[in-house]
């Protein structure tokens, strides 16, 4: 929680450094959480419009200007829980702009408190 607000996506240290030089690299980026298919659940990282959101497309927050989504199936399976982007070594999925860095990012997570979701309830998801 950021004072008030329950932050559905939150990264570590290590992350926003990765993606700080990611986009002084690429400029505007954008993470979208796979779904398992190929890149297993690896939240991946494109240059804005290189990928296309759809409207069943859940936007969870932005990290450090850098908006974060998941597909809808995938929200409601994870809604009650916290993403934590993190930074592991390996290679980054095929098609995100972390692959060839040495470095990847990996989504770890902790489930929202009662209060929390409590809290959650009452938000209403928007689009930056």
């Amino acid at each position: 929680m950021t004072g008030n607000r329950v932050d559905r996506v939150i990264a570590t240290d290590s992350a926003l450094e990765l993606l700080a030089t990611l986009r002084a690299k690429y400029g505007p980026v954008m993470f979208f959480q796979s779904g398992g298919c190929c890149d297993g659940s690896s939240p991946l990282l494109y240059a804005q419009g290189e990928f296309p959101i759809s409207d069943n497309d859940v936007y969870l927050g932005n990290l450090d200007q850098t908006p974060f989504y998941m597909g809808h199936d995938q929200f409601e399976y994870w809604k009650h829980t916290q993403l934590i982007i993190d930074v592991v070594a390996g290679m980054g999925g095929m098609f995100s702009l972390d692959n060839g860095t040495g470095k990847r990012f990996l989504t770890r997570s902790r489930l929202f408190s009662n209060d929390e979701n409590t809290a959650l309830e009452s938000i209403v998801l928007q689009r930056p």
